[in-house]
């Protein structure tokens, strides 16, 4: 049982972000807590949307958890919404590796070779400097292109070309990396590396080689969060103790269950309703 720290937005109509991701993770064995990036109306493919950034709660919360002892085995960070509150999560996650925690971050930034409405290259440089504290990232395919600056293909990738790209993300800082929405010789599938050397709080299986691929059939179905669903049963998973690869396979496999189930659904910018769903997991 781990005690694991999310740091994202909270979407009031929609199961994505922080709302997807805490009951799986408690469902998981895992006390979850959070720290809200933004308090955020609905999924902004509706066309209309409210935000109300939290930075200034942020900045007051995080010196009484610091009086209170309280203590994190894990962090896992998410969309940031300004400069200064970026700043304020990557310092923040300094000061909490420095004292064992492990810091997963999904550097939420964009899709389809292109970047979010709001998202900004500025935000892109920050996202770089989150990802240097990872033990492990996790980006989709886009979102590693525009953290090395490396050509978004959409014909696909080589394995020498997922090799450099991991080894990019690598080079940033990160200890080991997960790329999701990845086609190598056009084939679908999530490429990882594992870090060179032992990573507290997580099993890589350094016997093993440095580089893996995890080929999947893609569902013609888009639903909003299933990246956020990744995310929470790769760390669940993680934090119980199971390698890398391994882990990352039964995540890749929930969310294929978990898309199979809710195809029929009819609003999909909605997300996943998770908790009818845990039986899956």
């Amino acid at each position: 049982m781990k005690q694991i720290l999310l740091v994202n937005d909270v979407v009031g109509y929609s199961h994505v972000g922080m709302v997807a991701m805490l009951p799986i993770l408690t469902y998981l064995g895992h006390p979850t807590y959070n720290l809200p990036t933004a308090l955020v109306s609905n999924t902004l493919d509706y066309g209309k949307f409210a935000v109300m950034e939290t930075t200034s709660y942020m900045r007051d919360t995080i010196p009484v958890w610091r009086q209170l002892g309280f203590r994190f085995d894990a962090v896992c960070t998410g969309l940031m919404f300004s400069e200064e509150q970026a700043r304020l999560v990557i310092n923040y996650c300094k000061q909490l590796h420095g004292e064992g925690c492990t810091v997963f971050v999904d550097p939420i930034m964009g899709d389809g070779g292109r970047l979010y409405n709001g998202i900004s290259l500025r935000q892109v440089e920050l996202m770089r400097e989150m990802v240097a504290e990872a033990d492990l990232t996790f980006p989709n395919y886009t979102e590693a292109c525009f953290l090395t600056g490396l050509p978004f293909k959409s014909e696909g990738l080589s394995e020498e070309e997922a090799h450099a790209l991991l080894d990019a993300i690598i080079a940033l800082g990160a200890k080991s990396a997960v790329v999701t929405s990845a086609c190598i010789d056009g084939h679908s599938c999530v490429i990882g590396r594992r870090s060179d050397e032992p990573v507290s709080g997580f099993e890589q299986k350094l016997d093993e080689g440095p580089y893996f691929r995890l080929d999947y059939d893609e569902i013609p179905v888009a639903f909003h969060g299933t990246g956020d669903i990744f995310s929470a049963v790769l760390i669940g998973h993680l934090m119980n103790g199971e390698p890398l690869k391994h882990s990352t396979r039964i995540a890749m496999d929930v969310v294929s269950r978990l898309i199979e189930r809710n195809r029929a659904l009819p609003d999909k910018c909605r997300g996943i309703p998770i908790e009818q769903c845990l039986d899956l997991l």
